[in-house]
């Protein structure tokens, strides 16, 4: 094993082999070169960032780590600028943020202080949209429609550059860390092409911009939109009498609350915890571990992780999402993940790579485990946990509930984005035994202790379903005066 791999991050890991590469080629050429072309020589293998292969354990840990720590940060300070401008408004904001941080990272300024500024300013933006986001989406989104999947297609990328573009060449890292500026430009435009929150707008009186928001939505102003804007209305409207005096104190000190707040909290560093994400993050040092380097080809097994990883998530938010019990798939999704990597764990203990990047049959062995891992993953604990933490908050404690479990996400994604570089360095095959052990015990919390919410309205999950039934009454919309909705007096809530 290569204890002082290069960093990762995409743009990381190719940052520290162009260094690497360029100081070992200066040290073999040095005698024979005069004094001007030393000098340049060691100017340019200084460049971009100045650090060696020595470094790069530490710089890789501060690279990811900082960014972390920024969306950890983030978390708490975007849910009262989302409550009171709305959630178009604040993805707006969070995007300008981290388009500013991607392109002081693109921007070649020969200063890693730099660098690490930006990668924390980014994070800013990352944080806030990820709280924003999913609140954005189960607010808006109907329930047969609800759930979530990421993209990742920095690997391919990753690839494409390190094998095409030479590692002497600074465009080769500001390729993959430019790219990353698109997705969240078109994030923060795209909003100007979407209506606000439905239950944002019903939240602050808005009642006229609610309904033509819920009809331009859904495309429909029949029965199911009417009663569906009936449900929202009269949840907010019960939420908003309890939620005179609010205190963030009631998130611990009511019982129902605080299970909810911790069950949120849980379900995430859960999902930090399987592994996965460090191995998204650390995918090329997680495969020199397994199979040793020779080339790319640690980048290029990474990228097919990547690819595994999204027709996983595709298959499973396409065929299987909504008709499962999600309980179920999250138990049978950690117990799957668990037996890969205590698997793993026991393969290279017992028969590690040889170092010189031959193909073993154990090295086949470990990368097809990893890859079974990786579509465990996207079956349960890498899609499920969003929309399922954004389900069971009723409206009065959704935002700051929601900040708080999205920001131990971040917290936890800190904490193994620091500590996996050091995990990989000293604990070798005990770091894939380390997440199993996490993903068994993530099997038994989840088995005993989560609700289910498949296929339920936030409204029947925080119960004022039922309180919309016991009223037996109609309501009208404001600007919408003339249409009788039914038979009996309407009740208009302003």
């Amino acid at each position: 094993m290569d204890g002082d791999s290069g960093p990762v991050g995409p743009e990381v890991a190719l940052l520290s082999r162009s260094s690497s590469d360029i100081t070992e080629q200066i040290l073999r050429c040095e005698s024979d070169m005069t004094r001007a072309g030393t000098f340049r020589a060691y100017w340019l293998g200084c460049n971009d960032f100045g650090y060696t292969k020595k470094q790069a354990t530490r710089n890789s840990s501060l690279s990811v780590g900082l960014q972390q720590l920024g969306t950890f940060l983030a978390c708490f300070a975007i849910w009262p600028i989302t409550h009171r401008y709305g959630r178009r408004w604040a993805l707006v904001l969070c995007s300008t943020i981290f388009v500013i941080g991607a392109i002081i990272q693109t921007i070649n300024t020969h200063s890693f202080s730099a660098f690490l500024a930006a990668r924390f300013i980014a994070g800013i933006g990352l944080g806030g949209s990820s709280v924003v986001v999913p609140m954005f989406s189960s607010e808006m989104a109907p329930k047969q429609l609800r759930g979530q999947i990421g993209i990742f297609t920095s690997y391919w990328i990753d690839y494409g550059v390190g094998k095409g573009i030479s590692t002497s060449e600074s465009k080769q890292w500001q390729i993959p860390i430019g790219i990353q500026i698109l997705p969240a430009a078109l994030l923060g435009l795209g909003m100007f092409t979407l209506k606000e929150s439905v239950r944002w707008l019903t939240l602050k009186g808005r009642h006229k911009e609610a309904w033509e928001s819920l009809q331009w939505i859904r495309a429909d102003s029949g029965p199911d939109a009417q009663l569906e804007m009936d449900e929202i209305r009269l949840g907010v409207e019960t939420e908003l009498r309890e939620k005179e005096g609010f205190q963030l104190s009631e998130l611990y000190t009511k019982p129902e609350n605080l299970k909810r707040t911790v069950t949120a909290a849980v379900v995430f560093i859960a999902q930090q915890s399987t592994g996965a994400t460090a191995f998204a993050t650390y995918g090329p040092q997680y495969f020199k571990l397994l199979v040793g380097s020779k080339g790319n080809n640690d980048l290029l097994l990474t990228a097919i992780f990547g690819a595994i990883k999204v027709a996983a998530c595709l298959t499973f938010v396409i065929f299987v999402a909504e008709r499962v019990n999600r309980k179920i798939v999250l138990t049978l999704g950690a117990l799957v993940m668990a037996a890969c990597q205590i698997s793993t764990a026991a393969v290279v203990r017992s028969k590690p790579p040889p170092g010189d990047a031959t193909v073993t049959s154990s090295g086949i062995a470990t990368v097809a485990l990893i890859y079974l891992f990786v579509i465990a993953y996207n079956f349960s604990f890498g899609p499920l946990p969003w929309p399922y933490v954004s389900e069971i908050f009723p409206t009065r404690i959704r935002e700051p509930g929601i900040g708080i479990a999205v920001s131990s996400q971040w917290l936890w994604n800190f904490v193994y984005s620091i500590s996996t570089p050091y995990m990989i360095k000293n604990m070798g095959w005990g770091t894939f035994l380390f997440w199993g052990i996490a993903d068994l015990a993530s099997a038994g919390g989840t088995w005993f202790w989560l609700e289910e919410t498949r296929g339920r309205r936030l409204e029947d999950i925080t119960h004022t379903t039922d309180r919309a039934k016991s009223f037996g009454e109609d309501m009208r919309y404001e600007g919408d005066e003339d249409r009788d909705i039914g038979k009996k007096p309407g009740v208009e809530i302003r």
